[in-house]
């Protein structure tokens, strides 16, 4: 398969030298293991998925770690389902700190959020970083340096028009590298074998669920709510199932990297506003979404608008999250309780605030900026930018820093 160059990989190269332990996770075929099999350092690869490996590890886990070589990166793939050996990571890790030997030993990888696993976020705290790998991005695809943080934070926008360009090949291309490089692959079945996994492997290191069949129903549920507010007691309900087993279902759901949540925004001051507290829920990836939904991608961009426009809206908040991420941004999304509302919100270290507004049409009407208008307001110099993205081929001022954006300026 072709490498396509992920924008982590940089920062993952830094860490390597100057850590002494990285975890890197991200959902099942993300392409970790592609990312470790092409580092510019020599490499000992070992995975969890070999049930021998495995089996070792469990058994003997002391004997396991003090067996691999000191002389070059160990990259142990899935260490989700050893938590035996966190430990004896540990004691390596303190033992070579106090003779003074810092450099990286360990690179771990993981199909799980390291905060779902206590055994090892305990163990390992203050001793490794965490980087988190996505599917593709439309500008990893398409092999753009477009920096959108810079865009949004720093670059002043002017009248441009775009060339035309297929949102529904983008949509298609951001997903898991496997898909987006080989289209000749039956996505259907694909995903058959994706979920398989999840549900029949990574469940049982993450949770102590006794039904995975009811996670495929939640996960139906939530695909009808994308970019909607989360309404739990409702969802369980619909579900068939009490509270805290909802609890456990949608926390696997995130720890997975199925889905995630945006928090809401809001600003701690003595403005007279009351802030909407729910968070709203999105799907990481697009095409896993529609085979969710049992929607094809082409039947709803040509049959159903508005569901397309709730993909759409999901598809930007997956692009957010992996460039948030990445740049040590906060994303969240801004509502009131009297109705106000921009989709997302991205604020940087500084406290600079971007605001976006998300439209699948072709064409823009002012009435869209109200929200963004009321979160300039909130945030006054704070406030850089605020963009209402959409699907046509134009940049055109609608207020005094708020501006229609097409989806596009995102890598073109």
């Amino acid at each position: 398969m072709t490498f396509i160059k992920r924008n982590i990989l940089k920062k993952l190269e830094e860490n390597i030298k100057t850590r002494p332990l990285t975890y890197l996770n991200g959902g099942r075929q993300v392409g970790k293991s592609t990312i470790c099999a092409n580092l510019p350092e020599k490499t000992n690869h070992i995975t969890f998925d070999s049930p021998l490996v495995l089996a070792s590890a469990k058994s003997e886990p002391e004997t396991f770690i003090n067996s691999l070589p000191d002389d070059i990166l160990n990259v142990i793939d899935e260490v989700q389902f050893a938590p035996e050996i966190f430990p004896y990571l540990k004691m390596q890790i303190d033992k070579n700190r106090l003779e003074g030997n810092t450099k990286q030993r360990f690179l771990l990888t993981g199909s799980a959020n390291i905060m779902a696993i206590p055994k090892l976020s305990e163990a390992l705290v203050g001793r490794m970083s965490i980087i988190t790998l996505y599917p593709f991005s439309a500008c990893e695809y398409l092999e753009s340096d477009i920096s959108l943080t810079d865009r949004l934070f720093n670059e002043d926008l002017r009248i441009k028009k775009y060339d035309n360009y297929n949102i529904l090949d983008i949509i298609k291309s951001a997903t898991y590298p496997e898909i987006a490089l080989d289209r000749s692959i039956d996505r259907i079945k694909w995903f058959d074998s994706y979920l398989t996994t999840i549900l029949n492997r990574d469940i049982k290191s993450l949770s102590d669920l006794r039904n995975p069949d009811l996670m495929v129903a939640l996960l139906s549920m939530l695909s009808m709510r994308t970019g909607s507010l989360l309404n739990n007691t409702e969802i369980a309900k619909e579900v068939g199932i009490d509270y805290r087993t909802y609890e456990k279902m949608l926390s696997f759901a995130i720890n997975s990297f199925m889905v995630f949540e945006v928090k809401p925004w809001a600003r701690p001051n003595k403005l007279n506003k009351r802030f909407v507290k729910s968070p709203k829920l999105y799907f990481t990836d697009c095409n896993f979404l529609s085979y969710i939904m049992k929607r094809s991608l082409d039947e709803l961009y040509s049959n159903d608008k508005i569901t397309f426009g709730h993909v759409f809206e999901n598809f930007v908040a997956a692009e957010l999250v992996k460039i948030s991420k990445f740049n040590n941004l906060e994303l969240s999304h801004y509502r009131t309780q009297s109705g106000k509302e921009a989709d997302f919100v991205l604020e940087n270290m500084n406290g600079d605030i971007a605001g976006i507004e998300v439209k699948s049409s072709t064409a823009i009407d002012k009435k869209y900026i109200s929200g963004l208008l009321e979160l300039k307001e909130i945030c006054g110099d704070k406030f850089k930018k605020g963009i209402v993205l959409y699907t046509g081929n134009d940049i055109i001022p609608l207020s005094d820093k708020i501006w229609a954006v097409p989806v596009c300026y995102f890598w073109s």
